[in-house]
């Protein structure tokens, strides 16, 4: 009889050790595989911390240098003292102090115009420049010396009768002073009303009769005319404009800093006809600059409420004669600058404007030092500006500009041409 177990397995492979336990030898190689992957990168991290030690420690050492401060090439002028006067430079526009409309003061047609009263025409004090139709005024005078005669005749008649009056009461041989009525006093009194109404009214024709012709009360220039010859104009009309020319006045706006430098305060007033602050005026006329000298007289009595200015105002006499620039004369309309001689400084420092940092501060170079000083600026323009303390006479303010600055950096002065060629020598090294 042969075993069923036997017959499946002959030579006995296969045949399950009862000494061994199932499922043993796949737990084993399953901890095998995650101790490998734990610690494999482990020992990775561990390998290379040891190599790049070994590398760090066999690589030589690198040999140090000392840093060398370069001194800065900067350029220097000398700050020199001396007495100066401040000039406030301004601009405003000309204008003629006196600037009137003619008009006339009666109706009428205009019989004559003078050949003056044009634009631009010229004229004196006292020329005729329009004449109204007279006819009607003069009639008006006649008239008029007409009623004054007979209010005279009347005066002589009332006195005459008075007179009479008298010597009958005398010839009557009446006792006491006859009564203001008998002497006709009251009808004296009115025939002397009615001639000084005559009076007035003849006065009154004979100054209309005056007003047709219009003279000119200064001497002066005209502006525009808005009539001419023959037109009919009433009272009132702006027949045209003229302005005088014995003084033009230039209004100019000043700035708090402007009136400090040029010593002007609020409501100044010159005294006589000579006081006042010169001021140079200049302007391009026709391609040729044109100066004129005038004088600050005064200025308002109140800052403008929109631009927070103080307007002073410049005269020029007599613009069109003495005043003019080498027969140029100062018109109105004309925009002009204004160089205003100001306060006069004594013993001020005086440096370039291009030594001046910021608002209050400059560079000193002392032996290849930079220091910087803190300085009173006085006043300063494009070209200069005007010190009081902080430096000395001789010193040697940098004029250069220089970045990243700081109190006691090493500098090295150079003339302007040897700047040029360091930095073009440094130039050609960095490339």
């Amino acid at each position: 009889m042969i075993d069923s177990h036997n017959a499946r397995n002959p030579r006995g492979f296969g045949t399950a050790n009862p000494y061994s336990q199932p499922g043993n030898a796949p737990r084993k190689q399953l901890w095998i595989w995650r101790a490998l992957i734990f610690f494999l990168p482990l020992l990775v991290i561990i390998g290379s911390v040891v190599g790049f030690s070994a590398m760090s420690a066999l690589k030589p050492e690198p040999e140090e240098k000392e840093d060398v401060v370069k001194a800065i090439p900067v350029l220097t002028d000398v700050a020199v003292s001396d007495d100066v006067t401040l000039t406030v430079n301004v601009q405003g526009e000309v204008q003629p102090r006196t600037e009137i409309n003619l008009v006339p003061q009666v109706s009428g047609l205009v019989t004559y115009m003078s050949s003056q009263f044009i634009e631009g025409g010229r004229f004196r004090k006292g020329d005729l420049l329009v004449r109204i139709e007279s006819a009607e005024f003069k009639l008006r005078v006649t008239q008029a010396r007409a009623n004054v005669a007979q209010a005279q005749t009347v005066i002589a008649r009332e006195k005459s009768e008075s007179l009479l009056a008298r010597q009958d009461w005398q010839d009557l041989g009446r006792s006491g002073n006859p009564t203001p009525l008998t002497l006709r006093v009251p009808q004296m009194a009115e025939a002397e009303a009615q001639l000084a109404s005559a009076q007035a009214r003849l006065s009154e024709a004979e100054l209309q009769l005056a007003r047709t012709s219009l003279y000119a009360p200064f001497d002066g220039r005209v502006t525009i005319r808005h009539i001419d010859q023959g037109e009919f104009v009433t009272a009132g009309t702006r027949l045209g404009e003229i302005y005088s020319v014995d003084v033009m006045d230039v209004r100019l706006p000043m700035t708090n800093e402007d009136l400090r430098r040029a010593g002007l305060t609020l409501g100044y007033e010159a005294e006589g006809t000579n006081g006042g602050i010169p001021v140079t005026l200049s302007a391009d006329i026709a391609g040729t600059m044109a100066e004129w000298q005038g004088r600050i007289v005064r200025t308002d009595s109140r800052f403008d409420k929109n631009t927070r200015v103080l307007f002073a105002y410049a005269e020029v006499r007599d613009p069109f004669g003495a005043g003019a620039s080498d027969g140029t004369p100062l018109a109105p309309g004309i925009f002009v600058k204004a160089a205003i001689d100001g306060q006069k400084l004594s013993d001020v420092m005086i440096v370039p404007r291009s030594a001046l940092r910021g608002e209050d501060k400059v560079y000193v170079a002392k032996d290849d030092i930079l220091s910087i000083q803190t300085v009173s600026v006085l006043s300063s323009d494009r070209n200069q500006a005007i010190l009081r303390g902080g430096v000395s006479i001789g010193d040697a303010v940098i004029t250069s500009p220089i970045r990243g600055v700081a109190d006691g950096m090493k500098i090295q002065v150079v003339k302007p041409g040897e700047a040029f060629a360091q930095q073009t020598s440094e130039t050609g090294a960095g490339e």
